[in-house]
């Protein structure tokens, strides 16, 4: 069975000092969260993660206690076939979660390396024992583990609806980076701290190239520049390509894209909508819609 996960905070947390590795083997009828979420616990009494909507987390750390002190792997089992009668799941369903007390520091650094080179990994997971190597094969007894690079934020504008979506993405968690004029750097100086990569002119510049789990957004009022950008994007394996503006301004840019010579099968790759809210005029409401609509894509 693989299953997918891409939180690797745990493992972060973990790399760095003991702790008990949790992580979900199996649910049965309704969960809050998937088989592979994972979930960190030091000595200390730090955590990171979250395997349910917080109704179990607390017995989970005292038995990642008992782990710490036996040295030994825990299976647990909460809701549905439980021996917890006392500790129900709101959602009515059934959590398997293995408990491994240090997991081995080096594989976990060599998993996160996987991460900051933004490629995929696969953790396989003994079920009987907490045994945890790097590996996609499937043998009876395991749980493979995909851990895919983090989604990826790279947007592109001016003005207040760039930034109200890059800060709004940032605060939601994710890997955001606001490519952009210095007009920009004096905006956000009233605001907060944002990735913020200066573009002298949008006329010269060559776009880096994403990867499969990066989304491209652009925000314009002055459309000028945007086919000459996605022109570089839309070959590109960038899972979510899409531009503010309204269906004359998009009738023109795919006009523009098309006389610079883009593939209609390139063509095809630019969100025929920017959004799932239909015309947004309140910077933040824009923001809310853009990003339910990527994550729904990258959902999908």
């Amino acid at each position: 069975m693989i299953e997918y996960a891409s939180n690797r905070v745990p493992l972060k947390l973990l790399s760095q000092g003991d702790g008990v590795l949790a992580i979900i083997t199996a649910t049965e009828g309704a969960s809050y969260r998937n088989t592979g979420t994972m979930m960190a616990f030091t000595p200390e009494g730090k955590r990171t993660g979250s395997l349910s909507s917080g109704c179990i987390e607390d017995d989970i750390a005292d038995h990642a206690k008992a782990a710490l002190t036996t040295g030994r792997a825990i299976a647990l089992r909460y809701g549905i076939g439980s021996p917890f009668f006392d500790l129900k799941l709101p959602c009515g369903g059934g959590l398997s979660i293995l408990l491994i007390p240090n997991p081995d520091r080096m594989l976990l650094t060599h998993v996160l390396q996987f991460g900051t080179e933004r490629q995929s990994v696969s953790l396989s997971v003994g079920l009987q024992d907490g045994d945890l190597m790097i590996s996609d094969t499937p043998q009876p007894g395991r749980l493979i583990i995909k851990l895919e690079p983090e989604l990826r934020f790279w947007v592109y504008g001016h003005g207040v609806e760039a930034l109200s979506f890059a800060l709004m993405t940032q605060a939601a968690g994710y890997d955001v980076t606001l490519f952009g004029q210095e007009s920009l750097q004096s905006d956000l100086s009233r605001i907060g701290p944002l990735n913020i990569q200066t573009v002298t002119s949008f006329r010269t510049y060559t776009c880096p190239k994403p990867d499969s789990r990066t989304a491209i957004t652009l925000f314009f009022h002055d459309h000028e520049n945007e086919a000459r950008l996605l022109s570089q994007f839309l070959p590109t394996d960038a899972f979510f390509i899409g531009a503010q503006g309204s269906l004359r301004a998009r009738t023109r840019l795919l006009a523009d894209l098309a006389a610079l010579g883009v593939t209609p099968e390139h063509l095809s790759r630019l969100r025929p909508t920017f959004g799932l809210i239909p015309s947004c005029r309140d910077p933040r409401t824009l923001a809310v819609s853009v990003m339910a609509h990527v994550l729904s894509v990258a959902g999908a």
